[in-house]
């Protein structure tokens, strides 16, 4: 890897880790649903602009079905459900469960693709299912609420699905159309539920602040160093940004929020990650 490239990879990594920061700083004030919804919106508007500036076409009418559906997989219901969670969690367990989505990815593509699953793979998924357990089990710490938990939860689950899907019936969609039209339809697909949750409190600079973060940093700059390395490494090269994730979000959490880092949380993020590894290693 090309210190160009890697210094990509730690970046992508510091801001994806930030997002879970950026979250729970802005749900609590102004609500889960719109969240969610406004960090879509901004990083679609961002993202459509430069394309147009750029000269690219997403090519809507042949693939706006891929791009509803892994709109949906990848961001509507995962980041919603991660601002229901942000409501107790800290950003640093969030983070952790997080780093589990390839587990969930490689139980996916063994059942819905038939792909056989080695006993390195198996052993990984036991290890990292059983780091996840340790981080969300009722006494693990004060931050600990089951329906949060089991919201973060639900959203690696997303992600793992996503990623088996596109691998299989989304595989020729252009990836630069599907950064763009999946946060365009995940923003169309929640915008009726603000209706039913309105925010009662008034946006501050600091939650503006948050959801520019979200929208413009984490989303639009985020997914063209994604695609980036992609290009440059490879998706199993830029995958392993999933490694660094957990780091940074603890870190930012601990920093910014003086969220306390226990052992239990320490050992927990140990075995998501080794977990992880042996899922991911070829």
């Amino acid at each position: 890897m090309k210190p160009a490239d890697l210094a990509r990879l730690v970046s992508l990594a510091a801001i994806w880790g930030a997002s879970f920061l950026f979250v729970r700083i802005a749900a609590p004030a102004i609500g889960p649903v719109l969240t969610a919804d406004l960090r879509m919106v901004i990083a679609g508007l961002a993202l459509a602009a430069y394309f147009r500036a750029i000269g690219f076409d997403a090519q809507w009418r042949r693939w706006w079905r891929q791009y509803v559906i892994v709109g949906l997989l990848t961001s509507a219901a995962p980041f919603l459900l991660y601002a229901y969670s942000a409501l107790s969690l800290t950003a640093g367990l969030m983070a952790v469960i997080n780093a589990s989505s390839p587990i969930w990815g490689a139980l996916f593509s063994a059942w819905l693709l038939g792909e056989r699953l080695s006993a390195r793979a198996v052993a990984g998924l036991a290890i990292g299912v059983a780091g996840v357990a340790l981080v969300t089990r009722p006494d693990a710490g004060a931050d600990f609420a089951a329906l949060p938990a089991l919201a973060a939860i639900g959203a690696a689950v997303c992600y793992g699905l996503a990623a088996t899907y596109m691998r299989r019936w989304a595989k020729d969609t252009p990836s630069r159309g599907m950064a763009l039209g999946t946060q365009i339809a995940g923003g169309v697909l929640l915008a009726p539920l603000i209706v039913f949750t309105p925010s009662t409190a008034a946006l501050t600079p600091l939650v503006a602040g948050c959801l520019l973060a979200l929208g413009l940093i984490c989303g639009a700059v985020a997914y063209l160093l994604y695609f980036r390395l992609v290009t440059d490494i490879g998706a199993a090269g830029a995958l392993t940004v999933t490694y660094l994730i957990p780091i940074f979000g603890v870190l930012w959490g601990a920093l910014f929020l003086g969220e306390t880092v226990s052992l239990v949380m320490l050992a927990g993020a140990g075995l998501v990650l080794l977990g992880t590894f042996f899922v991911l290693r070829k």
